[in-house]
């Protein structure tokens, strides 16, 4: 086996013309140098360099491994220049986990962003549910993700480091026609007697209804199982029912319902960025993770009407 180094500093000797040059130019001994290149040769098989008064002459094995050092040496420059882009944001990949409601309110905002900042980065975002998102960033098909939970269901992974962006609170939507359409604020105990629209599939909200329910000292009487919040909407419009919904879920709010903010004690959720604990983060996954947190206290102290 050739050592690369070998190579390296073949090229150094003949373009220095002298082994003797090459070790003063390096702040090498020539002994060193003259080793070097000995094994260098004990390695090739056959003499590489022809030594004479004025310096050095190549063999024709010599010659063609000169050639391939170049090569090497090339690419090597190359591969360098590409880490320092990747450093200086100059370029790179970075792969993003998400979930539906951070998808559509959290996520385009941070993306907006960190292309305006660094447009030479390419991001790619991979939507999914909770266990898919955790099984991609164990195979790495995303570097963060974006995952949420509630007080009955932390996140306590201790193979992933987790960052807190914000606090998702719980709110309740009514239609425009609704008796409740002009609050300012409902606490949820004045709601027993209302009809419930919530999520299908044992979706997380509709656990998160169920608690606040109970803890209000009753239990939600459900009238439709919706697929996603747009629909839930819908219904909620058509005064089929009330729905309990998370602020980020309604981004993309419809003219015909209300959002009142809820009081005593309805659960919120956290919403947080996620990686292997492991990984060490490139300097653009780093910088897209501070750019979370940004655009994250943003949404905190905005109001829902502006978002």
């Amino acid at each position: 086996m050739l050592d690369p180094r070998r190579l390296l500093l073949l090229i150094d000797v003949v373009r220095a013309g002298s082994i003797t040059s090459a070790a003063a130019q390096l702040n090498y001994t020539t002994s060193a140098v003259s080793q070097q290149i000995a094994k260098l040769e004990t390695e090739a098989g056959q003499p590489l360099l022809e030594r004479h008064a004025r310096g050095i002459r190549l063999t024709e094995a010599g010659a063609m491994l000169t050639r391939r050092a170049e090569r090497i040496e090339t690419q090597l420059l190359a591969a360098r220049r590409e880490l320092d882009d990747i450093a200086g944001l100059r370029s790179g990949t970075v792969r993003i986990g998400t979930f539906p409601t951070a998808g559509s309110s959290l996520l385009p905002s941070v993306v907006k962003l960190f292309k305006a900042r660094h447009p030479a980065v390419a991001l790619t975002v991979r939507s999914s549910r909770f266990a898919q998102l955790r099984a991609m960033l164990d195979t790495r098909e995303v570097e963060l993700s974006l995952l949420w939970d509630y007080a009955w269901a932390r996140v306590d992974d201790q193979e992933l480091a987790v960052h807190e962006l914000l606090i998702d609170p719980p709110t309740l939507v009514v239609s425009v026609n609704h008796r409740f359409a002009d609050r300012k604020t409902i606490a949820m105990d004045e709601l027993a007697d209302e009809q419930w629209i919530t999520r299908e599939d044992n979706h997380p909200v509709g656990l998160a209804l169920e608690k606040a329910c109970n803890a209000a000292g009753f239990t939600p009487s459900v009238a439709f199982a919706a697929n996603d919040y747009q629909e839930a909407q819908a219904m909620v419009a058509v005064d089929l029912g009330v729905s309990l919904a998370p602020r980020l879920a309604l981004s993309n709010l419809r003219e015909d319902v209300r959002v009142i903010p809820l009081t005593g004690g309805a659960p919120s959720r956290r919403i947080l960025l996620a990686h292997m604990a492991e990984q060490r983060l490139t300097p653009a996954a780093n910088t897209l993770l501070r750019t979370f947190e940004e655009v994250a206290q943003g949404f905190v102290e905005a109001p829902l009407a502006s978002r």
